[in-house]
């Protein structure tokens, strides 16, 4: 029977496009123990199920899923996803998204050190007999970072594959990486077939961001590591002696959902512990959503998933995977940047940063400087964007340009300039950009400077073009690599922030990482721009993203995992959460990097990760697959919904399921009031927690309550007698209604701490008042 929101959802594509009937790629679930007995495999039942709609020419099946999910892929017109809708045994015919990938010093900055007698690292054994996943662009086998040296045989659990492809031999893998998958059938039945000059049928990476997160997650130590001189050092993954595997989705066009979900179903087959995904599109809700219903599965068989918060941030509401079984993990920086400052012909220094690598400019010479907007080369727009073709050779030879960001890619305005006869680039930020700076390998000397520096720059430009005497001139000085720069962490520019679009009792990202200017390995075949005509080679890119940041965290939970076999997903991630800090290496509150202001919880969660902490948290939240059912129910998620998501029969009565979304058993506690007029709110939250410290322990419990706020908890003293014991607490949020505008609303932020004198177990509260339109 086709359920109403189904309909909905495929009635959405027939009026969104003039072209209803052009075949397009759709996931379906199917009741899975409903195969008729005629039909020996599930395969020839789906294709049976196809050719029943489309009676002649059956339409093209592509991914059968048994794993995370039940059903299959296919491409299909409207009309034929209807009537395949209307079988008895469709549960849901789920429209395909397309998703995008969210694009050292790092380990020592997270207190990983080698040399230590005790911690994570010694605990763990380096993660040696864990499994790293890697959804991805695929990976470059080559690279030292994956070398199986001193490891011991692959786990005999292992049930996976290397899949030979065009430049990858099964020899390709190793102890290290020891398996390599592909899936394109949803990629190409929306594109044709691929151009194998330009991408790899295979696991090989054509791009570099799964090898860069791949070696981020558990690269071996190599040395000496660095890119152009810069970083200089020892490269290594969080979890050094972990396994990989490389599951390949992504491609020139961007990852498709039935490519996604047929890489989940491998994993989790092929016996992996933890799933890495540096990949994100929009959010839809849970049961629409490939990436959800995948890690569901993933979860509910007992591996860890970590996904990448995205990189539309500074704004609110921009954060994606926020589905509550997934660990989403924003970027802040490390104690490391790169500077490169420009110097104005007025003597006034900007600060910016750069990676270039190349023939710097002649020292001590100033050089002219046009701003692109204004050189009079056409369109003002793109010449101010540095577009392909919209900057005047004539006016821009042997000059410094001002670019403004936007559009194309920040190594491909240089280019632009580069191409145009510039000498080098100043590329400036715009408002929505703040004072975030990125750097990059660029192709001709350039720096990336903030909003207010680019600001600054155009002033002087502006002053001293109207002097004959002393046109405008500019430098770019490259100062090389920094370390022990204060204040860090910062909640980077770009990572996404919240409230959770979909679900907004619960915090969103829930955790940060290091995800700014991240060294870590590269293909061969791919110049360290990213930009095709960059023919430079290197074995290390230095990168930035929160797709940089999502593998710290695979990693350091492969660790967690190895140190803890017994934990679940769950219990990691409230590892992970409670032991987070929010302070700084001046002991200050974190900052905002695109405003200098002191950053929120709708910017980094709980926190930064701290992993030795992580080790050993004291209490656990921990959460099963049947309290994020009962979290579905009340979320007001349909029993077909529910079932697509989680693959079970729900029932949604009882006295048990009586409550909110906010009473999942989560690490932080969330709580959104609409005011409709009321003075007084209130709202209550159980939690449970898990004893995996000391046997006889007493924790007491610390309120720092929101701002206007009163918060308590009953009981105020929880006593343990055993390790493993559960016990339960009661956590009550009162409040008063502001004057808000309407639709308008106001967050505050506290926490509940609960303390033995050993372990220290943080929980943000966070409080939302909106006032509705």
């Amino acid at each position: 029977m086709l359920s109403l929101l189904s309909f909905l959802s495929l009635l959405a594509i027939a009026t969104s496009s003039s072209t209803n009937e052009q075949p397009r790629t759709f996931i379906v679930q199917v009741q899975h123990d409903s195969n008729p007995l005629i039909f020996p495999t599930h395969q020839q039942w789906y294709a049976s199920s196809l050719s029943s709609i489309s009676p002649g020419t059956a339409p093209l099946l592509l991914h059968i899923y048994d794993t995370v999910f039940h059903g299959f892929s296919a491409k299909l017109s409207l009309t034929e996803a209807l009537k395949l809708q209307a079988l008895p045994h469709i549960i849901a015919v789920i429209p395909e998204r397309v998703r995008h990938v969210h694009t050292t010093r790092s380990p020592q900055f997270l207190g990983l050190k080698t040399t230590d007698g005790v911690g994570l690292l010694k605990e763990s054994d380096f993660g040696s007999d864990l499994v790293i996943g890697v959804v991805d662009t695929g990976i470059w086998p080559e690279r030292q970072s994956f070398n199986d040296r001193d490891l011991g045989p692959v786990p005999s659990r292992w049930k996976g594959v290397c899949a030979s492809g065009k430049d990858f031999a099964p020899s390709s893998c190793n102890r290290k990486l020891i398996g390599a998958r592909y899936f394109c059938k949803g990629y190409e039945a929306t594109n044709g077939k691929m151009n194998e000059t330009t991408e790899y049928r295979s696991p090989r990476d054509s791009d570099g961001h799964g090898t860069h997160t791949a070696s981020i997650a558990a690269g071996r130590y190599v040395f000496p590591a660095s890119t152009f001189g810069y970083a200089r050092g020892v490269a290594a993954g969080m979890a050094p002696k972990a396994r990989l595997a490389a599951y390949k989705v992504c491609w020139n066009a961007g990852c498709y959902d039935s490519d996604i979900l047929a890489a989940f179903d491998a994993a989790v087959s092929d016996g992996v512990d933890v799933i890495s995904l540096s990949v994100g599109g929009v959010v839809v809700p849970y049961y629409l959503d490939a990436i959800a219903i995948g890690s569901f599965g993933a979860v509910d068989r007992g591996v860890f998933v970590s996904a990448s918060a995205g990189n539309g941030g500074p704004g609110g509401l921009t954060v994606t995977n926020v589905a509550p079984w997934v660990t989403t993990v924003g970027a802040g920086t490390i104690d490391r940047d790169f500077p490169a400052d420009v110097k104005l012909g007025n003597g006034k220094v900007i600060s910016g940063v750069s990676l270039y690598g190349g023939p710097g400019l002649a020292p001590g010479k100033m050089y002219p400087v046009v701003y692109a907007g204004s050189s009079g080369g056409g369109d003002e727009y793109s010449s101010s964007l540095c577009l392909d073709g919209s900057l005047d050779p004539k006016l821009v030879e042997g000059k410094i340009v001002l670019c403004d960001r936007g559009i194309n890619s920040r190594a491909a305005k240089g280019e632009v300039v580069k191409k145009a006869g510039g000498v080098g680039m100043i590329l400036a930020n715009g408002v929505f950009d703040g004072e975030g700076l990125v750097a990059d390998c660029h192709v001709l000397p350039a720096t990336a400077v903030g909003a207010s520096g680019g600001d600054e720059i155009r002033r002087y430009m502006s002053a001293a073009s109207k002097s004959k005497s002393s046109p405008p001139t500019a430098t770019i000085v490259f100062r090389g690599t920094r370390v022990n720069v204060r204040p860090a962490p910062v909640v980077a520019s770009f990572s996404a922030r919240g409230p959770n679009p979909e679900s907004p009792e619960i915090l969103k990202p829930d955790v940060i990482a290091p995800g700014l200017n991240i060294l870590a390995a590269w293909p061969d075949k791919v110049g360290p721009s990213g930009i095709p005509s960059d023919q430079r080679k290197i074995e290390f890119n230095i990168l930035s993203g929160t797709s940089m940041a999502c593998p710290h965290v695979s990693g350091l939970a492969a660790l967690l995992k190895a140190a803890h076999p017994e934990w679940s997903s769950a219990a990691i991630r409230s590892a992970l959460m409670t032991t987070a800090y929010t302070v700084d290496n001046r002991g200050e509150e974190m900052i905002d990097e695109s405003t200098g202001n002191v950053s929120t919880v709708l910017d980094f969660g709980a926190g930064h990760v701290h992993p030795q902490k992580a080790m050993n948290p004291g209490l656990i939240y921990d959460i099963s697959s049947f309290d994020y059912v009962d979290f579905l129910c009340n979320s007001n998620y349909t029993l077909t919904n529910i079932q697509v998501v989680t693959r079970r029969n729900a029932d949604c009565s009882g006295a048990k399921r009586a409550g909110h979304a906010g009473n999942l058993n989560y690490p932080s506690l969330t709580v959104v009031f609409q005011q409709y007029g009321k003075h007084q709110m209130s709202t209550h939250f159980i939690r449970t927690v898990t004893n995996v410290g000391d046997a006889n322990s007493v924790y007491k419990v610390t309120i720092r309550p929101p701002s206007g706020t009163a918060v308590t908890v009953q009981p105020e003293k929880l006593v343990f007698r055993r390790v493993g014991q559960k016990l339960n607490f009661l956590v009550r949020v009162e409040t008063t209604a502001v004057k808000l505008a309407p639709g308008a609303s106001s967050m505050k932020s506290g926490s509940i701490i609960w303390a033995d004198g050993k372990h220290t177990v943080t929980s943000p509260v966070v409080v939302t008042m909106q006032q509705p339109l």
